[in-house]
This record gives structure tokens, C-alpha cells and sequence, in this order.
């Protein structure tokens, strides 16, 4: 590890993390509410000036105009750090607001994972606080270093390593010869995105600041809201539909969205497996659930379709928002919901969890293996899209889930021993591993927060969280002894 080249990459990026919290201070300014303006101004400066130092410290030994030389172990180290440091000022606001520095960073860190999980227990705060909440789940449901990778040039080469350190999936599918080309496609399909999404909840009868929130929330797959009671505080179908579309938009991968706009052909969307699998599952466990409501329940199947439907998605996707409190609905639908925290998006888009390609790829894998045990002597290739893919991904993919539900049920453990309740440590250490939010049960369920929980359970919380949203290996590479070797 070069401390140089980790101190300019890192100072970069910190410093336009600060350039970013001015956005939130503009609307305090806008609703007059001072105290937020000083909070998010004193947070601008500080990550801009320790952007700065750390770009200075090591002037002379790198230009700092350049990284195009940095590897991928230390562009993975930097992923991580840079997402860490995020957490940390985006925690300040909340701290001056009053917040307990665990719980301003529990926020924090929740926002800009886009898990969605609160410990909000009344939304009277200022509306600054409520948009920054929103505002971190935008910046951070595409990455906050795919945007800066699109927008510094100091990124220009060095960019690719940066850009797959931090992007969701298995597998390095890009856009364009050039990653920074990439990473501006994706962003601009993103925004674009979400503008409309905001144009069509106004339309729908939503207040301007609302639509804003909402639509940065939805995209980002992350589903924070101003209002208490979710999507469903709206108390409107037409919102309810909206959110949905724009939430399976949101678990699609934006690269292949990129695509269907650049040829202006929506059947790429069903040439990829992926997307393919997605759909089909999610629409058949939606079914499921619908059944399960209309026939225990007793919902219309109006209701049970649309409820059905939109907490599948909702919970597959991670976004994590809801259209009605389902802490009253039966054991059987509740069991469905807990199975759908397990499904999640697509790779290459906004929401979390394993990501369909894995799925795809480890069922595929052990489709081939039994085969190979009628068929010894045959030769079989795991393939998706018509494209072999490698024994290392394989390899990668497999280790990626063992340590995945490691994590899971260690955590899961040690919450339900701490918490004294099987139901929330089960339920709360995939929500935040799968970056999903809302868990089962009244406390921590649709429409509850997790501000009673214990320090060390939020503590623990945070820490699946970070690992969820950087899918681990980021993760592990700062716990490596030979990552922290500094070199010349």
C-alpha cells in the first residue's frame, strides 16, 4: 500500500463529499432554518479541508494530478475507507441536531447504504435533516465514487480500478471503451430517472418536497421518507403504483437501462438472464403473497395484489419502503416477506443483497455438478448470456456466499442473544446486511425504528450495513495484514 496515492484518492473524494453537503444547506437556507445551516456548513468545510490536507500531505512525492497507476488492492482500500469517512460527515448534521453520536451515525450510514432503517421516533425535525436523509441514499444508491469517477479527471485512468471497487455485481460488464464514459452513462440514466419519477409523483397529487425525497429514495432503492408512515402514509393507489415501477426500475441494472436508451430497443431487457430471472421471481413469489393475503386475510383481490406485489418488490429490491403496516398480517404472509430480504436486485443496480447473477450462477453451478455425477467424463461450462464465465468467478461467487451467511447468522446470533428476541435478531441482521431496512415486528417492522436497541446491537447494525453495501470483499481486504504494508 502506497500512502501517497491512498492520501490524494481519498483527499479527492473527500473533499467533493464536502462540495456535496452544501446541497442540503441550501435548502435549510431555503426553509430558514438556521441551526441545520450552521450543522451542514461546518460539515462541507470540514471534509473539504481534510480532502485538502490529505491531498497536500504528500505533494512532492506524487503529481497529484494523476492516479492512474493504482492498484486494485488499493483502490479496494480506498472504496472502503472513502465510504467509511462518508458515514462520518454525514453523521454530523444529526449530531447537531441533537442525535447521540451512535444514532446520528446509525442514520448516516443508513442513508448513504441506502438501507432505509431508522431511528427516527417522530419525523418533527427540520426538513433540511429529512432531505439530507433522502439526499445520502441518492448519492449513494449509484456510488459515490462511479460519480466522482464521472465527473474528476484525476480519476481518468485510474478510474476502472476505482469503478469496479465499488460496483455491485460478479462480473465487470461496462458500457463504453472508457470506464469515466461508463460511469457518466450510468449517472446520467440515474438522474434522469429520478426527475421523472418526481414530475410523476406530483402529478399523482404529492407536495414538491415530498415528490423530491421520494424520488431520490426510490431510485436509490433506499426508501427513506418525510412521511412516518411510509409510501403508505400517502394514502393514494396511484402513488402506490408509481413508486412500484419506479422501484423495479431501480433493482434493474442501470447498465443494461443504459442500453435500451442508447438503441432505443426495451427487448435488451429480455435478452439478459438477470433481468429475466428477476421478473419471473419476483413476480411469482408476488403471487404467493397475494394468494396468501386474499385467502388468510381476507383482502380484496385488488388489495391483495397490489400489497402482495409492492412489499415483495419492496423487500427484494431493499428499498424497504411500505404501502401499509404488515405487522398484522398472517404468520404465512410474514414468513414470505422474511424469504423475500433473501431475493434481492440485479447487479449494476441501485438496490443490495447476493444480486440475481449469483443466484443465477450458483444454480447453474450445481445444475452442471449433478449432471457431472450421471456424466463424469463430460464437459460443461457455466454460461450466461451465451458467455462462458470463468472458474475464478465461480470460485469468487461461492466464497462470496459462504462468507455472506456467515455473517449473517454470526450476527444474527449474537443480536437475538443481546436483543433477548429471535424474531429481531433474525429479522434485523438481514435487513442491514442486505442493506434492506425495515425488519419483521412491531419494533423494528414497517413502520417502527430501531432506536431501542442496544449500542452494541446498532453498533453491529452499522457494521453489516457498510460490509452489505460494499459486498464484503472491500471489507475484508482492510482486515488483510499485507494491505496495511506500507510502501515507498
Amino acid at each position: 500500500m502506497r500512502l501517497n496515492y491512498l492520501s490524494n484518492a481519498i483527499g479527492v473524494i473527500l473533499a467533493d463529499v464536502g462540495y456535496m453537503s452544501f446541497v442540503p444547506l441550501l435548502v435549510s437556507i431555503f426553509y430558514k432554518e438556521w441551526s441545520c445551516t450552521a450543522a451542514f456548513l461546518f460539515a462541507g468545510l470540514l471534509s473539504v479541508g481534510v480532502g485538502y490536507i490529505l491531498q497536500w500531505a504528500d505533494h512532492k512525492r506524487v503529481d497529484p494530478d494523476t492516479l492512474n497507476d493504482i492498484k486494485r488492492s488499493e483502490a479496494l482500500i480506498v472504496a472502503a475507507l472513502s465510504w467509511v469517512l462518508f458515514g462520518v460527515i454525514a453523521a454530523i448534521p444529526f449530531v447537531f441536531n441533537g442525535f447521540s453520536v451512535i444514532d446520528a451515525l446509525f442514520e448516516a450510514v443508513s442513508g448513504i447504504t441506502t438501507t432505509g432503517a431508522t431511528i427516527l421516533t417522530s419525523f418533527d425535525i427540520p426538513k433540511s435533516l429529512l432531505f439530507w436523509r433522502s439526499f445520502t441514499q441518492w448519492l449513494g444508491g449509484m456510488g459515490i465514487i462511479v460519480l466522482f469517477v464521472a465527473i474528476l479527471p484525476q480519476f481518468a485512468v485510474a478510474g476502472r480500478q476505482m469503478f469496479f471497487a465499488e460496483i455491485t455485481g460478479p462480473t465487470e460488464e461496462k458500457l463504453t471503451p472508457r470506464i469515466r464514459n461508463t460511469a457518466s452513462a450510468l449517472w446520467l440514466v440515474y438522474t434522469i430517472l429520478t426527475l421523472l419519477c418526481a414530475v410523476c409523483l406530483y402529478f399523482a397529487g404529492m407536495n414538491p418536497f415530498d415528490c423530491i425525497c421520494n424520488a431520490m429514495s426510490t431510485l436509490a432503492a433506499g426508501g427513506f421518507s418525510p412521511n412516518p408512515e411510509s409510501i403508505g402514509g400517502y394514502h393514494s393507489n396511484a402513488i402506490i403504483y408509481i413508486v412500484f415501477v419506479f422501484m423495479f426500475i431501480a433493482g434493474a441494472s442501470f447498465v443494461v437501462q443504459s442500453k435500451v436508451l442508447t438503441r432505443l430497443d426495451p427487448r435488451i431487457f429480455w435478452k439478459s438472464e438477470e433481468f429475466r430471472l428477476y421478473t419471473k421471481i419476483i413476480v411469482f413469489v408476488s403471487l404467493v403473497l397475494s394468494a396468501i393475503l386474499y385467502f388468510e386475510n381476507h383482502f380484496t383481490i385488488g388489495h391483495s395484489l397490489r400489497a402482495g406485489f409492492y412489499q415483495v418488490l419492496s423487500l427484494a429490491t431493499s428499498t424497504g419502503s411500505s404501502s401499509e403496516d404488515y405487522h398484522y398480517w398472517s404468520l404465512n404472509a410474514k414468513i414470505v416477506l422474511f424469504i423475500s430480504m433473501f431475493l434481492s436486485s440485479c447487479s449494476g443496480s441501485a438496490g443490495g443483497g447476493v444480486k440475481m447473477t449469483r443466484w443465477l450462477l450458483l444454480f447453474k453451478y450445481m445444475k452442471n455438478e449433478l449432471y457431472r455425477i450421471l456424466h463424469p467424463n463430460v464437459v460443461m461450462s457455466v454460461k450466461i448470456d451465451k458467455v462462458g464465465v470463468s472458474n475464478n468467478v465461480i470460485k469468487q461467487t461461492i466464497f462470496f456466499l459462504g462468507i455472506y451467511f456467515l455473517i449473517y447468522v454470526v450476527s444474527a446470533i449474537v443480536i437475538t442473544c443481546i436483543e433477548h428476541d429471535i424474531v429481531i435478531g433474525g429479522t434485523s441482521a438481514i435487513a442491514s446486511l442486505g442493506i434492506v431496512g425495515p425488519a419483521l415486528g412491531h419494533v423494528i417492522g414497517p413502520f417502527g425504528h430501531y432506536a431501542s436497541m442496544s449500542v452494541i446491537t446498532k453498533i453491529i447494525l452499522i457494521t453489516n450495513m457498510f460490509i452489505g453495501r460494499l459486498e464484503i470483499i472491500p471489507f475484508l481486504v482492510l482486515l488483510r495484514k499485507e494491505s496495511w504494508k506500507i510502501k515507498g
